[in-house]
C-alpha cells in the first residue's frame, strides 16, 4: 500500500532522485540523502476516509495533492507558482480541502502567510481563491457577487464539522495594528457574513464547540497583549486581561466539551506557562497543567472535530503528550499507540468523522516520519509511507536531552547527538546554536542538519540559551538585549561542559550557526578566541545597527520590538561581529545568499572584508539568486560540501563523498 501511494506522490512531485543510504564518516558522507527533500510535508484523511490528501516540496513551492485511498490512484494535485507553498490544509467536508498560502523566499525563511484561502474538491474541480487579496469578483456585468475583492488577509478559524457548506474566518485588513473580523465564509462560493468585530488590534478568534464566536485577543500599539471574551453571538466583548496591568499573556486554547469551561495558556511571573481551567460564569480559574521545566507546546484536539482540548504537548527532553483527563478516550487510545512504538514520538493526526480510522505519526531523533493508518475498531495498523523512507535509522545518530547550569545559576536545556560507533568521548565537537533568537527553541526530532555532521564523525552541541521559548516567559526575557552578552556566555559555558565531561576534545571545538545562530558563531570566536578551533556562519546578521536600521524601516512596530529586545543603537556597535574582526584568530567560513531579505547579504559582504583586514583567514561563498537559505539542491550539495571540507581541514571529520 505504501509502495504504490509513494510512486503517486513522485509522479506528480517529480522532487524525487534515487538515492543511496548515507555511510559511514571513514568512506565519506552521502551529501545526497541529507540534502533531499521530503517525500511530503503533512498527510490527512478526508472525513469520510476515501481520500488522503498531502503537501509535497519541490525546488521553490510545495504543492497540493490528493489521492484516492482505495486505489491509492493520485486523483488531483493543486500548485500556485513559485515561492508560493500550500502552508496549511483541511478537509472542510468529505469531498471538499481548503488550504492557505505562505511565501518563503529562502530555504531557511520563516514562512510568511500571505492570508489567502484556497478550496477545491477531491478531483480537482471547482478550485476557487476564496480570500485574499488575490481575489477576483465576477466582473462589472455580474450585481451578484458572493466574493468580495479587498485588500484582506485571511485565517482559518474553525472548520465547523457540522456544517459542510461553511466555515469561520478571521479577516485582517492591510495595514499595521488592524481590527479583524470574524466571518462565517461558503467554501463553495466565497460569500462572507459578518459575525464579531475584534475589541483590539491584530486579534485573533476563538469558537467554542458550537462554532460560536467567544474569545479575542490581540496586541496594543504599546505591543501588550489583551484577552476578551463574551458571552455569545451579539453580546459585547469583556476584557479578561491586560498584559500591561498583570505582567502576563493570556492565551484561549479551546472550550471543554461543557462550554462553560474553557482552557487558558497562562504565562507565571516564574518558571513555565501553566494550563488553566476558568470557569466562565463564577470567573474561578484552576490550574489543571504545569510542567516544571517547560511551556505546553501545543495542545492536542479531541478527534470528533470539535477542538475541544484532551492533552498538552510537552518538550521536557523528548515530546510527551499529557491528557488533561486520563479517562478519555482519546488518551486511552494515545496510550495504546505510544506502547506499540517504545522509544518513538506517536501521534494522530488526522481521523475520519465515524471515529473507526485514524491516520498516525511515528517519529523520533533518527526517524523524520513514518505515517500509519489505523484501523481503531479493529485495532489493526497498516503502513503508508515515511517522509524520507531512503534513510536507516538504524544508522543515524542518537540525540539526548542535556541539562546544565551557566555561571549564573541559571538551569540550561539542550541536546548532545553522538557520532554512530564514536565512543562517546572525547570527540570532535560542533557547538550549533539556533536562529531567531528569541521564542525559538531546539527539539529533540529529526534534523537533517545536526544528522548530516554527525555521519562525518562531530558530535553537535544544541543549547537554548536564554531567550529561547519554551521555558517561560522569565526564561524568555533574560535574553533581552543581550546580543553578545549573557545569550552568548550560556553557549560558552555548555562548551565548557562539554570538555569537562570529557565528550568534547578540547582542541577540537567549532561553533556552527545559521542567521541568529550565524552572529553567534562569530560573537563566541571573538569573544572566546582560545575556546574554539574554528566558526561558520551562514545567512548570518554581523552588523547590529544595520540591522535595526532594516528593521524600522521595514515597520514601525517591528523597530520598536527591535530596541526592546536587541538593544538601543548606540548599544550595538560593540556588539557587532564586523567591529570584532580583529579579535577573532581563527579560520572562519561564511556563506549567504544574494537576494536575502531577513539578513541581506550585505552584512555577510563586510564581515568578508574586516576579517580580510584582520588577516583572519576566511573562505566566503555566495549563491546570488538565493533568499535565507537554499532552495536548488545543487547549491544546498555546494554549500554542504564546502562546508564539511571547511570543518574536516580543522576538526578532521569526514568530507562529501
Amino acid at each position: 500500500m505504501g509502495t504504490r501511494i509513494f510512486a503517486g506522490l513522485v509522479a506528480v512531485a517529480s522532487c524525487l532522485l534515487a538515492c543511496a543510504p548515507p555511510v559511514r564518516a571513514a568512506d565519506g558522507v552521502d551529501l545526497g540523502a541529507f540534502v533531499r527533500r521530503d517525500a511530503f510535508t503533512d498527510i490527512k484523511l478526508s472525513p469520510d476516509g476515501q481520500f488522503l490528501a498531502a503537501t509535497v516540496p519541490r525546488e521553490d513551492r510545495t504543492g497540493l495533492v490528493v489521492l484516492s485511498r482505495k486505489d491509492n490512484r493520485v486523483i488531483s494535485a493543486a500548485s500556485l507558482g513559485k515561492n508560493n507553498h500550500v502552508a496549511g490544509f483541511w478537509w472542510v467536508n468529505p469531498e471538499r480541502v481548503m488550504f492557505s498560502v505562505a511565501q518563503k523566499l529562502g530555504a531557511l525563511d520563516l514562512p510568511q502567510p500571505t492570508g489567502e484561502l484556497y478550496a477545491m474538491n477531491a478531483d480537482g474541480s471547482k478550485k476557487e481563491n476564496l480570500l485574499g487579496y488575490r481575489v477576483e469578483n465576477e466582473g462589472p456585468d455580474t450585481r451578484i457577487q458572493p466574493k468580495k475583492a479587498e485588500a484582506v488577509a485571511g485565517f482559518l478559524v474553525d472548520t465547523l464539522p457540522d456544517d459542510d457548506r461553511n466555515v469561520v474566518v478571521m479577516v485582517r485588513p492591510f495595514g499595521e495594528l488592524s481590527y479583524t473580523r470574524a466571518e462565517k465564509m461558503d467554501v463553495y462560493s466565497g460569500r462572507r457574513v459578518l459575525l464579531a468585530r475584534s475589541p483590539v488590534q491584530e486579534a485573533d478568534f476563538r469558537t467554542d464547540v458550537w462554532g460560536v464566536v467567544r474569545f479575542a485577543y490581540g496586541i496594543t500599539s504599546s505591543n501588550a497583549n489583551q484577552l476578551y471574551y463574551r458571552e455569545g453571538d451579539g453580546k459585547e466583548w469583556q476584557r479578561l486581561n491586560d498584559e500591561m496591568d498583570t505582567g502576563r499573556i493570556e492565551l484561549p486554547i479551546g472550550f471543554a466539551a461543557d462550554p462553560r469551561t474553557a482552557y487558558l495558556n497562562v504565562e507565571q511571573s516564574e518558571g513555565p506557562d501553566a494550563i488553566v481551567a476558568l470557569d466562565l460564569a463564577s470567573g474561578q480559574r484552576k490550574e489543571v497543567l504545569r510542567n516544571p521545566n517547560v511551556d505546553p507546546d501545543g495542545v492536542l484536539e479531541s478527534f470528533d472535530g470539535k477542538g475541544t482540548p484532551t492533552a498538552a504537548l510537552f518538550f521536557d527532553g523528548k515530546p510527551t503528550l499529557v491528557p488533561l483527563d486520563p479517562d478519555h478516550a482519546d488518551a486511552r487510545l494515545l496510550r495504546a499507540l505510544k506502547d506499540t512504538f517504545p522509544g518513538e514520538f506517536v501521534e494522530v493526526t488526522s481521523m475520519t468523522r465515524d471515529g473507526k480510522l485514524a491516520l498516525v505519526q511515528v517519529s523520533s531523533d533518527r526517524n523524520p516520519g513514518d505515517f500509519y493508518v489505523f484501523d481503531v475498531i479493529a485495532r489493526k495498523m497498516d503502513y503508508l509511507l515515511s517522509r524520507r523512507d531512503w534513510l536507516d535509522p538504524e544508522r543515524l545518530a542518537p540525540t539526548s536531552p542535556i541539562q546544565l547550569k551557566a555561571r549564573d545559576g541559571l538551569v540550561l536545556h539542550g541536546y548532545l547527538t553522538l557520532p554512530p560507533n564514536g565512543g562517546g568521548k572525547n570527540l570532535p565537537l560542533i557547538v550549533h546554536p539556533h536562529g531567531g533568537p528569541y521564542g525559538i527553541r531546539d527539539r529533540w526530532g529529526f534534523d537533517s542538519d545536526v544528522q548530516m555532521l554527525a555521519a562525518a564523525g562531530y558530535a553537535v552541541l544544541q543549547v537554548n540559551f536564554r531567550g529561547s521559548g519554551g521555558y517561560g516567559r522569565a526564561f524568555r526575557q533574560k535574553g533581552a538585549r543581550q546580543w553578545g552578552g549573557t545569550m552568548q556566555d550560556d553557549l560558552t559555558d555548555a562548551t565548557r561542559w562539554a570538555i569537562q565531561t570529557g565528550v568534547a576534545d578540547p582542541k577540537k571545538i567549532c561553533i556552527y550557526g545559521a542567521s541568529y545562530g550565524a552572529y553567534a558563531a562569530l560573537t563566541g570566536a571573538a569573544k572566546e578566541p582560545g575556546l574554539y578551533r574554528c566558526a561558520a556562519g551562514n545567512v548570518g546578521v554581523y552588523d547590529l545597527p544595520m540591522m535595526q536600521q532594516e528593521d524600522a524601516r521595514n515597520s514601525r512596530t517591528l523597530g520598536r520590538w527591535s530596541k526592546d529586545w536587541v538593544g538601543e543603537r548606540s548599544t550595538l556597535e560593540a556588539v557587532s561581529p564586523v567591529n570584532m574582526a580583529g579579535s577573532i584568530k581563527v579560520p572562519v567560513f561564511l556563506a549567504a545568499g544574494g537576494e536575502d531579505e531577513i539578513a541581506p547579504v550585505g552584512h555577510t559582504e563586510l564581515m568578508e572584508r574586516r576579517l580580510k583586514a584582520a588577516g583572519v583567514p576566511v573562505e566566503a561563498t555566495y549563491y546570488p539568486t538565493e533568499g535565507h537559505g537554499y532552495y536548488k539542491e545543487e547549491n544546498r550539495l555546494d554549500y554542504y560540501t564546502k562546508l564539511l571540507a571547511f570543518f574536516s581541514r580543522h576538526l578532521g571529520g569526514a568530507t562529501a563523498k
